[in-house]
């Protein structure tokens, strides 16, 4: 199975104190070992197996696709206001091309292997990539990262979102309510209901379950898959990701 790869390169509304630290106003654009930040996760969709296109989504289309690879399977558009609303937009458009595999502009790390990893086990209406705390800390102890805590485990989120068909619209809208604030996820388990929320604040319940009763409220098959590689993990978000990203490519060089 092909994927649609969809790639959000978008910017927040407002100054971004991140990016001008580095001298730009657009967080894709910051550089990292020497090229534009998006460069390299749409390098790393070209070359999976899993992918026959992407489309890149930033409201300044035409900066975004000056640095991207020339490849006639690369495609930039105008993204909407926020990130719920332009996937919507995807979901009721008769011409999108299924399934969808959405990821992001600061996933610097990313490489084809994760994707195809992740591919590979997406067998739901939507599956979601995770990095467990353990894997983790194994390569890089002293990372920080946002970590959601369960019955037998705590995840950080890997930004890769297999989305199998329009029915996933009903999950996108949800996300809709609580997009502002998208870093606090038990805020998004809460509206889920008192049984998922309480079963996953005393970690009742693993992350597994815990998306299974998501998935069931929705009307929908909903999968975890946990990345075997921590990089998957990583994104470019601060200062000090930023630097990790730096060295682990140069090491890599």
């Amino acid at each position: 199975m092909k994927y649609t790869a969809i790639l959000l390169a978008g910017a927040r509304p407002g100054r971004d104190a991140f990016a001008e630290q580095f001298g730009t106003d657009l967080k894709a654009l910051i550089p990292v070992a020497g090229e534009p930040m998006v460069r390299r996760p749409v390098r790393a969709l070209l070359e999976s197996a899993s992918v026959a296109r992407v489309i890149v989504l930033a409201q300044a289309p035409k900066r975004i696709s000056s640095v991207l690879p020339k490849d006639r399977r690369v495609t930039v558009r105008k993204s909407k206001g926020t990130i719920a609303i332009t996937l919507l937009e995807l979901c009721f458009d008769k011409k999108t091309a299924w399934p969808l595999l959405v990821t992001t502009a600061d996933h610097a790390l990313l490489d084809a292997a994760m994707v195809d990893e992740f591919c590979a086990a997406a067998d739901a209406d939507l599956a979601v990539a995770v990095v467990d705390r353990a894997t983790m800390l194994r390569r890089f102890p002293e990372a920080k990262r946002t970590w959601l805590k369960f019955r037998g485990g705590a995840y950080t989120g890997a930004n890769l979102f297999a989305l199998k068909s329009p029915k996933v619209a009903a999950a996108i809208e949800l996300w809709r309510s609580v997009e502002s604030d998208r870093k606090k996820g038990w805020r998004l388990v809460s509206l889920l209901g008192p049984v998922i929320l309480i079963g996953a604040a005393l970690r009742l319940l693993t992350i597994d379950k815990v998306l299974a009763r998501v998935g069931r409220k929705l009307g929908l098959a909903v999968k975890v898959v946990r990345l075997s590689d921590p990089l998957g993990g990583i994104d470019v978000d601060k200062a000090e990701d930023h630097a990790l990203a730096q060295t682990i490519i140069e090491a890599r060089a």
